[in-house]
């Protein structure tokens, strides 16, 4: 009778542990890292490699931005901060942008070669990024080009709100994650 409390007693503690380890498991798959914080990230270079492309993307714990800039490598510049309002770098002109707040993004690559003035990214001033789809998305909410100057292209991305995000330099890429909370809950 004893053994059989004790063997009783040690799968009860083995299905406890099991469900413990369960629930943990659980608990640790459903958390999204979301410490980047919202304040300004930037790295320095402007280059005379042209954007290509930019593209959008929806992840389980973040809305994510790509600019492609084949050829430049991990050193492209940049600067991405939330801003009450977008203006245009050259101009100052005021570019709306929707969402309950708003990423000013400057990439260090113009949309135009540099050599041959020949548009390498067809955004127009003042509208929607050419080819980015934003519905079904959970964070982004609009995105607008503001233009492109001295070597450096600027964008206005809305987001629904004032949330955490990272900028990645990846060969040739740039790549700006933005969370969809605070608390890491998906």
């Amino acid at each position: 009778m004893a053994a059989a409390f004790i063997v009783g007693a040690a799968g009860l503690g083995a299905s406890t542990t099991a469900a413990g380890a369960a629930s943990a498991a659980t608990a640790h798959a459903t958390a999204c890292a979301t410490g980047w914080g919202s304040g300004d990230k930037g790295g320095s270079a402007t280059g005379a490699v042209p954007l290509k492309n930019i593209r959008a993307g929806r992840h389980d714990c973040f809305d994510r931005m790509v600019f492609d800039v084949p050829g430049a490598g991990r050193s492209l510049g940049y600067q991405v901060g939330y801003v009450h309002r977008l203006h245009q770098s050259a101009s100052g002109r005021y570019i709306p942008v929707g969402g309950g707040a708003v990423l000013d993004v400057h990439v260090g690559a113009p949309s135009y070669d540099p050599e041959s003035g020949t548009v390498t990214y067809p955004g127009r001033v003042g509208r929607s990024l050419p080819g980015v789809d934003l519905r079904g998305y959970r964070t982004f909410m609009d995105t607008r080009f503001a233009g492109s100057f001295e070597g450096e292209t600027q964008i206005g991305l809305g987001v629904r709100a004032r949330l955490p995000f990272r900028v990645l330099q990846l060969p040739g890429h740039l790549v700006i994650d933005v969370a969809h909370n605070w608390t890491g809950q998906r």
